[in-house]
């Protein structure tokens, strides 16, 4: 691992420090983060609710809003389609939970991976009308380049929204109404363009609260659009989106929201994952915990039960349903073990030296591949694409690294594709089988173009050099003041020189081990590295580390401590 960092120069750290009223640690991770301004640095450590744009500058969402009032007022019929991934799970349960809120009875469904495929499919429109045709058709999370689904619903007369963030491939929509900062791009609207759906879907309640409070909506002025910040986070953090701009609002408020768990779906979610409120409520635990067992009714069953985990009050039904996520994520993770472990031993033996890999199994399932693609990509720090098997067709998901922007990627090598779609870190295709090796090749040419040569040895970006002196629980405050950490605001690696090791390493679990050592007041700091007990450092000299800081909660204690990311020999 190439270890890299980039000093500023003091007098530009020190100048920040004093004039925004912070530590130098902290100045360089904010200079480190384009923000050498002391009112952006400010704005930035202390978002603010308030700071959240007019809904109405985004394109359409007041048109959207006032065509949702227009339901409300006629109790029009409405169905709601959502994605089955956390983005449009929490999409679908915010904007149902909020046309409930109205007196609406709208009906929800999130099309089956297995049966329906992906997006805004012809067979997951027909099961959405078999109860019969409603006037307003909203799709979440899909449908930008739907153009004959969304025909399709206007012939049968019935009027369409698509609120989506996914980038468009083809022409506009040009029927129905469309909700996609990416389409509808106009000056001044980059603010929206890193919103995912669940963004996108609390713009346009909060345009909805917006017009009905000028009109003295009693029910409009009772709702606390604050309440449903969990959900916009969880989407947020969980479809890696960048966590600045309005989204770093949205996560950070929402992650206040989570922790107080009011939700009871989401509170019997948290208890069956693991999840400890009053330890605070972090993207990991979204990404690790929470995400991955909403995500797996969506890829082996059907993910209409996580929608109605999260709008349920009913204690029984939301903890029985939690229980039957968490039956079908370990499912999932059994499924996901044994591909990993194929996945890699195709990649040693045939892939090793290509800078953008597409892998493909007769026998893997189209809805885990996903997660395998983000495990190989950050093993071998290359974008991978694993497809599984459906028939003539290779299906799944593929997954970048940072600097190279998958839809961009496949934008110059997607002739074999039947289709794709996603966002610059990951992207969903479909190719017929017989054209896999011509994608194949195709595919690792542009990485290649794209990154700029190959793409082997993983980067080790360093934030700051600390001493171990500097390691306390000022340092954590400053690192709280930052989060929430994900895409755009990574969390810092620090780089510590001069550890030297007085005790061999305790390795656990025959993967891992713990250490400790003595900063210069013999204060004594612990650390933990994770899957790296095959590469124990020496005792007895000195030792740079790079590590990322936490803080460990057990038996009532919270204990700040190191997490090894690498080690090497002080020059």
């Amino acid at each position: 691992m190439l270890w890299t960092y980039k000093p500023f120069p003091a007098e530009e750290v020190g100048n920040l420090s004093r004039t925004a009223g912070v530590s130098p640690v902290l100045a360089e991770l904010l200079l480190r983060n384009g923000l050498g301004e002391p009112a952006a640095a400010a704005s930035f450590l202390r978002p603010a609710l308030a700071e959240l744009n007019d809904p109405f500058l985004l394109h359409n969402v007041e048109a959207g809003a006032a065509r949702l009032r227009k339901a409300i007022d006629a109790g029009e019929d409405i169905v709601v389609l959502g994605d089955y991934d956390v983005d449009g799970v929490s999409s679908t349960a915010l904007l149902v939970s909020i046309l409930r809120r109205f007196g609406s009875k709208p009906r929800f469904v999130v099309p089956r991976r297995m049966e329906d495929g992906y997006g805004l499919s012809r067979s997951a429109i027909d099961r959405a009308l078999e109860q019969g045709k409603p006037q307003l058709f909203i799709a979440l999370d899909c449908g930008t380049n739907s153009h004959d689904e969304v025909a399709y619903l206007v012939s049968q007369g019935i009027e369409v929204m698509v609120v989506d963030h996914h980038r468009s491939k083809e022409k506009p929509l040009d029927q129905g109404l469309l909700i996609n900062p990416h389409v509808h791009g106009r000056a001044g609207d980059e603010a929206w363009h890193n919103l995912c759906t669940v963004g996108l879907v609390f713009k346009l309640a909060h345009g909805l609260l917006k017009l009905l409070r000028a009109e003295n909506h009693p029910v409009a002025h009772s709702i606390k659009l604050r309440d449903y910040l969990d959900l916009a986070a969880m989407g947020t953090v969980a479809d890696l989106v960048p966590l600045t701009g309005e989204n770093r609002i949205l996560a950070r408020y929402g992650l206040r929201i989570l922790q107080g768990c009011e939700r009871p779906g989401v509170r019997a979610l948290m208890q069956i994952a693991g999840v400890k409120p009053d330890h605070g409520v972090n993207p990991v635990d979204i990404s690790f915990r929470l995400g991955p067992r909403i995500n797996a009714s969506g890829r082996l069953a059907d993910a209409a039960l996580s929608v109605e985990l999260m709008l349920s009050d009913d204690e029984q039904f939301c903890n029985e349903t939690a229980q039957q996520l968490d039956v079908f994520n370990r499912e999932r993770q059994e499924i996901e073990r044994h591909i990993t472990e194929e996945a890699e031993k195709m990649i040693e033996r045939d892939f090793a030296d290509w800078p953008g890999i597409v892998l493909f199994g007769e026998n893997w399932h189209p809805g885990v591949v996903g997660i395998v693609a983000g495990r190989v990509t950050r093993k071998y720090n290359r974008p991978c694409v694993v497809l599984g098997n459906e028939g003539e067709f290779a299906k799944g998901s593929g997954r970048s690294i940072n600097g190279v922007n998958l839809v961009e990627v496949l934008g110059s090598c997607c002739e074999q594709l039947t289709s794709w779609g996603g966002h610059p870190m990951a992207v969903g295709v479909s190719l017929e089988k017989v054209h896999l090796e011509t994608f194949r090749a195709r595919f690792a040419d542009a990485v290649r173009t794209a990154a700029g040569g190959d793409l082997i040895d993983p980067i080790l970006t360093l934030s700051a050099w600390l001493t171990p002196d500097q390691i306390n629980e000022q340092l954590m405050d400053d690192l709280e003041s930052l989060q929430p950490f994900g895409q755009g605001n990574p969390e810092p690696i620090f780089g510590v020189r001069g550890v030297v090791l007085r005790s061999r390493p305790d390795v656990f679990k025959q993967a891992h081990f713990r250490f400790n050592f003595d900063d210069s007041r013999g204060r004594r700091l612990f650390g933990v590295a994770w899957k790296m007990a095959t590469r124990l450092p020496p005792t007895g000299v000195p030792l740079d580390f790079a590590v990322e800081l936490a803080w460990n909660h057990f038996n009532d204690r919270k204990l700040l401590q190191l997490e090894l990311v690498d080690w090497r020999v002080s020059e």
